[in-house]
């Protein structure tokens, strides 16, 4: 299935999922294993679920000072490189998956560091957040303006009235005014806005609230177009009902890699042997590190070793945390 481009086409699936109830996900991904594990995942509940499609977003950062993804993406650190082979990797495995309407997102797409991106030709992607949000709201609302004035025939735009910080400094996010939200959309002419619900980037737990009830004051303004980031700080059970607060648009990334970091960690301990030969096991036993009960001397396998080996234990992991997401939000 091809990507989907062109905002017509883009804003339909979007009223679709409205029609269903659905807050379509947004995964933000830095390498292949990520992005099979999404797609795989939402053929697979489409097939579950008979549902003849489902929709669901693939998206990147570029030069984001916080997460460069597309700097990640390839070893060579050029972010140009990086978007190529996202989009080329993105296209070339939906071919597998004909159940599937893929989106493609350029996240966080930063209004000085992000400029030579922001001026290019974006119709290959489906959507892109306009980010000037670190900036003061006059500024930010008139640099978001001649963004969209000058993209939004093209391509859907999301913009952000307040910046969401990062969850390891001391600042923490204020709750985005449904008065001042309604006023960001109006003059910055995005078609979605990302708003402080309570909720931050980067998180190491799942311990911070999602304010609802901030949510629904900002529907009863603009409508059925929020768009919520750090999902990855709350709590499965704390964000069932977002279409309900006016939520169409989700964002997830922390969760995929935290979460199934923990499993991938198990795995290469309880086969230390298989997976670094027993001389290094010993080296580490003797350390510390490991206990006795890895010195199996066991030689190193294949099947343990190698990338790939690695990467199915993340992918798998990643892979169920996307079913139940959508289980989430395409009920």
């Amino acid at each position: 299935m091809p990507i989907i481009t062109g905002r017509e086409n883009v804003k339909k699936i979007y009223e679709e999922a409205a029609n269903r109830g659905w807050v379509i996900p947004c995964f933000c991904t830095e390498n292949l294993t990520t992005t099979e594990a999404v797609l795989s995942a939402a053929s697979e509940y489409a097939r579950e679920n008979r549902l003849a499609r489902v929709p669901i977003t693939l998206a990147m950062t570029v030069r984001y000072e916080h997460r460069p993804q597309a700097v990640n993406y390839t070893r060579t650190g050029r972010w140009d490189l990086g978007l190529k082979l996202f989009r080329a990797d993105a296209q070339i495995a939906s071919e597998a998956f004909d159940n599937v309407d893929l989106l493609l997102h350029l996240d966080h797409a930063q209004y000085d560091l992000d400029a030579e991106l922001l001026d290019s030709d974006l119709t290959g992607y489906s959507s892109v957040m306009y980010d000037a949000s670190a900036l003061p709201l006059d500024q930010n609302i008139q640099k978001t303006r001649a963004f969209t004035e000058k993209k939004g025939s093209e391509i859907l735009i999301e913009g952000a009235c307040d910046e969401i910080v990062d969850a390891s400094g001391e600042e923490h996010c204020e709750i985005t005014a449904a008065d001042k939200c309604e006023r960001y959309m109006r003059e910055s002419g995005v078609d979605m806005v990302v708003a402080n619900l309570g909720t931050e980037h980067r998180a190491s737990g799942q311990n911070l609230c999602y304010h609802g009830e901030a949510a629904a004051a900002i529907r009863d303004r603009i409508g059925h177009r929020i768009v919520l980031h750090g999902t990855s700080s709350v709590s499965n059970e704390k964000i069932g009902g977002l279409y309900q607060d006016g939520i169409c648009k989700v964002n997830i990334w922390t969760a995929l890699e935290r979460d199934s970091s923990p499993a991938l960690t198990e795995f290469l301990v309880r086969n230390a042997s298989k997976a670094a030969g027993p001389d290094a096991v010993k080296r580490l036993a003797e350390e510390g590190y490991l206990t006795d009960k890895c010195l199996t001397g066991e030689v190193s396998s294949l099947g343990v070793c190698t990338t790939t080996a690695r990467q199915e234990i993340i992918f798998g992991v990643m892979k169920e945390m996307v079913k139940n997401y959508l289980n989430l939000w395409y009920k």
